[in-house]
C-alpha cells in the first residue's frame, strides 16, 4: 500500500467526521445484530455474560478490516457512502493485516482523537490510508490520480 509521505498532506478532500461517527454508529448496530443472531437475545441481555462485552467489538474489528480490504469500506462507511483510500490516491488497499491494525487502533478509540489538519486519524495516518466520500473515490478512481 502507498502512503503519502509523513508530513504531508493527501491531495485530495477526506471525509467529514460526522459522516464518519454515522459509519461508525451503522456499523456497530450491524455488529450488535451479529451478535445476538449468533448467541441469541436472551443471552445477550443476560447479565452475567460477556456476549454483550465484547463480542460486538470483535465483530467489528474484523468486519469493517475484511469489508475494507474487500469492498474498500466497512458496511457502515458502504452504506453511508464512504470509501477508505491509499493516502496517495491511488493503488489498492492490498495488505489486510494493515487495514486489521487500522481498525484495531479505531477500537482503542484514540485515533480518531488525534487527527491532522487534512482531517485522517491516527489510524489513517498508521495505516497509511483515507476515507473519503464517494464522489472524491470516483474522481480517483476514474483519473487515474
Amino acid at each position: 500500500m502507498t502512503s503519502a509521505p509523513s508530513g504531508t498532506a493527501v491531495p485530495f478532500p477526506t471525509a467529514s467526521w460526522g459522516r464518519r461517527i454515522l459509519a461508525l454508529l451503522v456499523d456497530w448496530f450491524a455488529s450488535t445484530l451479529v451478535v445476538i443472531a449468533a448467541v441469541g437475545l436472551e443471552e445477550y441481555t443476560r447479565p452475567e455474560t460477556t456476549a454483550s462485552d465484547f463480542l460486538p467489538l470483535i465483530v467489528f474489528v474484523v468486519e469493517a478490516a475484511l469489508f475494507t480490504w474487500l469492498l474498500g469500506g466497512s458496511f457502515g462507511k458502504l452504506v453511508t457512502g464512504l470509501r477508505v483510500v491509499p493516502a496517495a490516491g491511488r493503488g489498492s488497499l492490498r495488505n489486510p493485516l494493515t487495514l486489521l491494525g487500522r481498525q484495531v487502533a479505531i477500537a482503542l478509540v484514540i485515533p480518531p482523537l488525534v487527527f491532522r489538519q487534512d482531517g485522517r486519524g491516527l489510524h489513517d495516518i498508521l495505516a497509511g490510508t483515507a476515507t473519503v466520500t464517494m464522489p472524491t473515490y470516483r474522481r480517483l478512481t476514474t483519473s487515474g490520480a
